[in-house]
């Protein structure tokens, strides 16, 4: 194999979620400030071309200042990080972290042909795919077991260095002790 092809081949495997053919208009990117064992600045692109109901709910927690403080409360290394649980996850967590959501309403489901790929950020739900409202994920790694089961609210677009430091929890549950929390979250249109 030539040397050009190789590191052709590579860039595919390589490449991040958002070479994904995704239609997207201009919208609002959510820019999370993690902090604890890791600090730094995760930028997603939110797609509401994709999820428009799921992602005007994101933009409305984050824009009350909901996630503010919310823990990572489920962190499984090589699958992905959990967070989003406004009812349970703020100031360091409670041991209910991950089983809360927020005072708004659970939304119906938006499925899309969207893979889960490597810096996909979906919507976590109960066992109803209807039950989505505040709790989110990051992949770490593609999930094609997930595909067309949860929705796909946005992509990475900067910052899967931070994500991939974010400490990851013990167990088959990812469970994290002592986690780190997204300190600040904000939209930009």
């Amino acid at each position: 194999m030539s040397r050009k092809l190789l590191l052709a081949a590579l860039a595919l495997i390589a490449a991040p979620a958002f070479a994904q053919d995704v239609k997207d208009t201009p919208g609002p990117n959510l820019v999370i400030e993690v902090d604890g064992t890791v600090k730094g600045e995760v930028v997603i692109d939110l797609l509401p071309d994709v999820a428009p109901k799921h992602v005007a709910q994101i933009v409305a927690l984050a824009r009350e200042g909901a996630y503010d403080d919310v823990v990572f409360h489920r962190v499984i290394d090589g699958f992905m990080a959990q967070t989003g649980d406004v009812q349970f996850g703020k100031n360091g967590g409670t041991p209910q972290a991950g089983m809360g959501g927020s005072k708004l309403p659970d939304l119906p489901a938006e499925f899309s042909d969207l893979s889960f790929d490597r810096g996909i950020v979906g919507m976590a739900r109960s066992q109803d795919p209807n039950s989505a409202n505040s709790q989110f994920f990051i992949m770490f790694a593609p999930a094609p077991h997930l595909d067309g089961q949860y929705t796909v609210v946005g992509r990475v677009l900067s910052g899967m260095d931070v994500v991939d430091a974010i400490k990851k929890g013990g167990g088959g549950n990812g469970q994290v002790s002592q986690p780190d929390r997204m300190a600040k979250v904000m939209v930009q249109e």
